[in-house]
């Protein structure tokens, strides 16, 4: 679906407004969907191996912030070359790499699924994510996840159109814009390495805390670039702006990366790949919330593509605001990666119904493997041994007769 999608838009110059969008937002679903499927297996491993959770995520950021480099540090040199629909066009390849991965996954076959009872598993999956949701363990965690991300305000539209601005701006060109992206995923990256060698065993609490207080506080290099007064301390704009990246970059991976390990503690067995994928829609709806107020913000400070007067003000609330989190850290859990956090039934309650016909699978096909000729030999061994029990008895007796 991503490769058709990114080749319509690539090869059609005069598509109309409403098939582009279309076209982008089928994209988008089949990057969902392969995230998804890999979140859910990451999920299910998880609860099978708990002690890993930490380092499957760390190695998921890992790989994200990997492409996240490649990809900022090549968009603005293929714009350049190529212009923005032969970039598009190039972005058939990730989403064919996508189907290689999809081939190259070992799945379990299940022979002879009941797709007649789709309906009542899917009437059994709801009513076990309800239960799951009503669990103070689960839904604590869970506002607390959708409360930091959207009290993160999103101005980065504001920060953008600074940034290119000629007279008020430092008037960074789009190349320069990606190089700064492609340092920021470098900071990523440093934030999973961070986390996996040093807080990857501290309780999610401390974490957190120590996330959004730095999170706020590196907020305010925002507010000195803005100021110029990175210019007073004899520090450039281009050298500032990319520091400024690439500190907020890695210190907001830190506050994701115990988020994701706890949203994979809190998945049920059974349903862990539509639970997860639950979890996700909680944190992107917190993601867009922030995008929503930032925007309003904006919006009531008269910031404009070219007016930003107010600039250093909206990022002062949205420093401010990020501190409000804090608050809330009691909802979640003190425990570690390591633990379980999920409730006993919870963490252990599976299908027994399913298991029921599997048990009673392998008893069948016990029963089949049978054969006459095993059937004989069982029979014929049962009869040496009633012969050879026979023959002690005579000796016994004849022994006890010459005492």
């Amino acid at each position: 679906m991503g490769v058709i999608a990114m080749l319509i838009v690539s090869l059609h110059s005069k598509l109309h407004v409403m098939f582009a969008l279309l076209a982008l937002m089928s994209g988008s679903a089949s990057v969902a969907i392969a995230d998804v499927t890999i979140d859910a297996c990451v999920a299910e491993n998880s609860l099978i191996h708990p002690h890993l959770a930490a380092d499957m995520m760390s190695l998921n950021g890992f790989c994200s912030s990997v492409g996240g480099l490649i990809g900022f540090s090549i968009s603005g040199f293929l714009v350049h070359a190529i212009g923005s629909q032969g970039t598009l066009g190039i972005l058939t390849i990730p989403s064919a790499l996508v189907i290689l991965a999809g081939i190259l996954l070992k799945d379990v076959h299940i022979p002879n699924f009941p797709y007649g009872q789709a309906h009542k598993k899917f009437v059994e999956a709801s009513g076990k994510m309800l239960r799951t949701l009503k669990c103070p363990e689960v839904w604590r965690p869970c506002f607390y996840m959708y409360m930091s991300l959207a009290l993160s305000v999103d101005i980065q539209e504001g920060m953008f159109y600074w940034y290119t601005d000629p007279s008020a701006g430092p008037s960074f060109s789009e190349g320069f814009i990606g190089f700064i992206f492609a340092i920021g995923s470098v900071g990523s990256l440093v934030g999973v390495i961070l986390y996996q060698n040093i807080l990857r065993d501290h309780s999610f609490r401390s974490v957190l805390c120590s996330s959004q207080l730095l999170l706020s506080l590196s907020g305010m290099l925002d507010l000195i670039l803005v100021l110029r007064l990175n210019l007073k301390l004899g520090i450039p704009d281009y050298y500032f702006a990319v520091i400024d990246e690439g500190v907020a970059k890695m210190i907001n991976r830190i506050k994701w990366m115990p988020l994701l390990v706890l949203s994979s503690k809190l998945c049920p067995a059974g349903i862990e790949g539509t639970f997860f994928a639950l979890l996700m829609s909680i944190d992107n709806i917190g993601v867009l919330s922030a995008s929503w107020i930032g925007g309003l913000l904006l919006h009531l400070l008269r910031i404009t593509r070219t007016e930003f007067k107010n600039l250093w003000a909206a990022i002062l609330i949205r420093n401010v605001m990020r501190l409000l989190p804090l608050a809330l850290l009691f909802l979640v859990p003190r425990s570690d990666p390591n633990s379980n956090i999920l409730p006993a039934d919870l963490l252990n309650e599976y299908d027994g119904a399913e298991a029921r016909r599997i048990e009673n699978v392998e008893l069948t096909s016990l029963t089949v493997d049978k054969n006459p000729s095993t059937d004989a030999s069982l029979q014929e061994c049962k009869t040496q041994e009633h012969l050879d029990v026979g023959q002690d008895d005579d000796e016994a007796s004849l022994l006890a007769n010459r005492g």
